[in-house]
């Protein structure tokens, strides 16, 4: 095997940490229409998907006591991004986003550079960072 060949095959899932498992669970199944694919109470975690990847949703242990992720002081996931279908769809989830009360926009869809792609970013319950990207 090459030094040069892929190793992977892209995302199976992503684990996310979450202070509060209903408002996150919640905002994945009805702002992004996943759905839950499964749950370990004990854990506490619950799964989600959207078809293309799974995300894991854990409950913080002590949430009243857990540090929030800083992207310019921490090392971690800086945010996640998730594709969406066109610059139509990403404008129309925007405003979907808009008027929900659990979501921040931290900016509105504008263009990723001379890429031709748009983008947005905004914050979701559990202050994660999450990108919306149209390609």
């Amino acid at each position: 095997m090459s030094e040069n060949t892929v190793k992977t095959q892209g995302a199976h899932h992503i684990g996310l940490t979450v202070p509060d498992l209903g408002a996150a669970r919640h905002f994945f199944i009805d702002a992004l229409g996943f759905r839950q694919v499964g749950e370990k109470p004990e854990y506490p975690a619950v799964f989600v998907s959207d078809g293309a990847i799974m995300i894991t949703l854990w409950q913080a242990e002590d949430p009243a006591n857990a540090v929030p992720f800083d992207r310019r002081a921490n090392i971690g996931l800086h945010h996640l991004a998730l594709r969406v279908g066109d610059a139509g769809s990403l404008a129309r989830l925007a405003d979907e986003l808009r008027g929900r009360g659990d979501v921040n926009i931290e900016f509105a869809p504008e263009g990723l550079g001379n890429s031709g792609i748009q983008h947005m970013m905004c914050r979701i319950p559990g202050n994660i960072r999450l990108e919306l990207i149209a390609v």
